[in-house]
């Protein structure tokens, strides 16, 4: 086998599996924030939590798909690491990138629900006075 064709092999493995961890990470902690974000509403929250998975795989394998190809050919041992820790660099990035990303968009959907919260008065008006 090419040793072209072991560094993709390898690269596929590691990269689906980083995937798939990180999807599984962020599904079973984020669930606690989206529903801290979505003011309770669990069906809600466990929804769009799934809708944020499925759009993270599709995202995340697609790139790592369109990443595989490479132009050069791996000669010798030390070619596999090098391609390797590239092409696993970039994808532990966009992985990052990708979070820090869906993070900074919940957090303003909850900012904003907590100060929709304190402009609502703790008790409805119970009477008019004249000035």
């Amino acid at each position: 086998m090419d040793r072209t064709v072991i560094a993709y092999v390898i690269y596929l493995l590691v990269s689906i599996g980083l995937t798939v961890w990180v999807a599984r990470t962020l599904s079973r902690n984020g669930r606690i924030f989206l529903a801290d974000v979505l003011r309770g509403n669990e069906s809600l929250a466990d929804a769009v939590n799934h809708l944020l998975v499925v759009g993270f795989y599709l995202v995340n394998l697609g790139f790592v798909a369109l990443y595989l190809s490479g132009d050069e050919t791996i000669e010798d041992t030390r070619g596999i690491f090098e391609a390797l820790s590239t092409k696993l660099g970039v994808v532990l990035l966009v992985l990052g990138v990708m979070h820090l990303g869906n993070v900074y968009v919940l957090n303003r959907i909850r900012r904003r629900s907590v100060m929709e919260q304190e402009q609502v008065p703790p008790v409805a008006p119970q009477d008019w006075v004249r000035a």
